[in-house]
Formats: C-alpha cells, sequence, structure tokens
C-alpha cells in the first residue's frame, strides 16, 4: 500500500501552501490602501492612529507599516524559497525538506499572528486559510522523515554547541525584553497596545517560540537526530523571522518618521548569524555515517506493493 504522504504529494502541498501565502502577501503589499487614517481612542482609553482603507482597515497604522515590510519580505524572499524547494522536495531531497519544513514553519507563525492580530476583516479566511494549510503541510513532512529515519543523517561537523548558544541566548533576551514590555503594561492603566485588547505576539513569543527553541537546542546539543533535523528546519525558520523582523523594522521607520536603528542591526546580525550556522548543518549532511552521499541525501518515494 502506497503511504498517504510521499515525497510528490509533499511538494505539490508546498507548491499550494507557497501559492496561498504568496497571494496573502501580495493582497498585503498591493491592496493595503493609501495610508489614510484616523486617531481614535480604544476601549482603554489609548489614544492611536488607526488606518481608514485597504485591507488592513481598522488596524492600527503602526502594524499596518510593519506588517506591509513582512508581506514584502515574505512575497520576494520566504515564498520564492519554498517554491525553488519544491521539486527537489518532490525528488526524495532531505535537505530540501528540512528546508521546506522550516519554511512552513515560518509560514504557521506568520498567518497565526496575523489571524489573531489583525482586524477582522477580508483577509481574515486567507490567513486561516494559510495557517491552515501550513499546520498540515508540516504534519505531512514530520511523517515523511519519521518514515525515512533521521539516524546518521548528520556528521559531527554539525554546529550544535553553536546552535544551542545563539538559539538559547535569543531566547533569553526575548523573555527578558517581553517580560519588561509586560510588566511596565501591567503597572499602568493605559497599556500601549495600538488599539489590540492583548499582548498578542508576546504570548505567541513566550509560549510558542522560547519553548520550542529550547526543546530543539537540548535535542541537538544531545545529538538526539530528531533534535538535529528539527535544529536544521528552526534555523531556517530562525534566518526568515530576524530578516523579516527587520524588514518589518525599515518599513515603519519608512511610514512613521520614526527611527529604529538597533533592532534593524540587531536582527540583521542574528540573521547573518543564523545563516551562517545553517550552511554548516547543511554542509554537515554531505557523508553522513555509513551512507552513501545520494542515499543519505534522498527520502526514498515509495512503490505500491504487489498482492
Amino acid at each position: 500500500m502506497t503511504p498517504l504522504i510521499t515525497p510528490r504529494r509533499l511538494a505539490a502541498w508546498c507548491l499550494f501552501v507557497g501559492l496561498l501565502a504568496g497571494l496573502a502577501a501580495a493582497l498585503g503589499v498591493f491592496a493595503r490602501g493609501d495610508g489614510t487614517f484616523e486617531t481614535v481612542t480604544s476601549v482603554r482609553g489609548e489614544a492611536y492612529r488607526m488606518a481608514t482603507d485597504g485591507v488592513y482597515a481598522n488596524s492600527a497604522l503602526q502594524l499596518v507599516a510593519e506588517g506591509v515590510g513582512w508581506d514584502v519580505f515574505t512575497l520576494l524572499v520566504a515564498v520564492p524559497t519554498l517554491l525553488l524547494a519544491v521539486p527537489f522536495v518532490a525528488r526524495g531531497s532531505l535537505l530540501a525538506t528540512l528546508i521546506a519544513t522550516g519554511v512552513l514553519g515560518y509560514l504557521l507563525y506568520l498567518h497565526l499572528e496575523y489571524a489573531v492580530t489583525w482586524a477582522f476583516g477580508p483577509m481574515f479566511i486567507l490567513f486561516i486559510s494559510a495557517l491552515a494549510a501550513s499546520l498540515v503541510g508540516l504534519v505531512g513532512a514530520g511523517a515523511l522523515l519519521a518514515r525515512a529515519g533521521l539516524s546518521d543523517r548528520f556528521d559531527r561537523r554539525f554546529p550544535r554547541r553553536a546552535w544551542a548558544g545563539l538559539s538559547l541566548g535569543v531566547s533569553l533576551l526575548l523573555i527578558v525584553i517581553w517580560s519588561g514590555r509586560i510588566a511596565g503594561a501591567l503597572a499602568t492603566a493605559t497599556p500601549a497596545l495600538h488599539g489590540e485588547s492583548t499582548m498578542t505576539v508576546q504570548a505567541l513569543d513566550l509560549g510558542l517560540v522560547v519553548p520550542i527553541s529550547v526543546v530543539i537546542a537540548v535535542a541537538a546539543v544531545r545529538r538526539h537526530p530528531v533534535g538535529l533535523a528539527a535544529a536544521l528546519a528552526f534555523a531556517v525558520m530562525f534566518v526568515l523571522m530576524s530578516a523579516a523582523i527587520a524588514s518589518m523594522m525599515v518599513s515603519s521607520w519608512v511610514v512613521t518618521g520614526v527611527p529604529a536603528m538597533e533592532p534593524i542591526v540587531g536582527f540583521t546580525l542574528a540573521s547573518v548569524a543564523a545563516l551562517t550556522l545553517l550552511s554548516r548543518m547543511l554542509a554537515s549532511a554531505n557523508n553522513s555515517g555509513s551512507r552513501e552521499p545520494t542515499e543519505q541525501a534522498r527520502i526514498a518515494e515509495p512503490h505500491p506493493s504487489t498482492p
């Protein structure tokens, strides 16, 4: 019996997810409106500028300014990366499958945040669809990788300690920064929420990103095969997210006129550092263990069994 998930089927699904995410990002860039806004006051008494037209209407202008930068990056970098991986995923490439897994993780986080952050509007269904499709793709990739086996896929050149240091360091930084932001908001009657009812980004980062980062870092340091594979996929997501945040800050700077040089430089450097480690991870996948390189780098396409 042919398994439900095969390299070709996963590749086809990645193509679908890429086109869906590309559509959402393109609408965010080209149907964002003309930038008109009005100053409103939230139920908490916070005055903020709210966009009044485009697909992101009724959201804070600050969020729209950052979101457009994120959409541009997704459209020009993340989606093409996934689409370029598709033919290699179809051929059963292990590394392409792990790279696609990382991009799917990036798209899942992106559309989860969009679905629960933007004011309800015409993009909501598209965000939910892209979120669900990304999740299904992640599950499918995980099932395919589990069936293929991950033992002896990487040699000792894998930068497990360096990756753990970077991942845990950024996790600690997020905990410190967001804890300070949360404490400051709780100490005032009118927290700066940009019209939102709660701190969505902080909830996602502290509730999802940090725990996942820690678990993967520990598993990678212990040389667990799943931990090494997950670290490579997460490194792809890390590179994309860091670069996307830098793009968001540049966009916000352009729209609002408020300088944001420190986060731009910081996240750019983080992305470069993660990209450097990712290149070492990819190099360590050659000639691993007793497998031949061609066998090690591929996930076999199953053949239907004869009755």
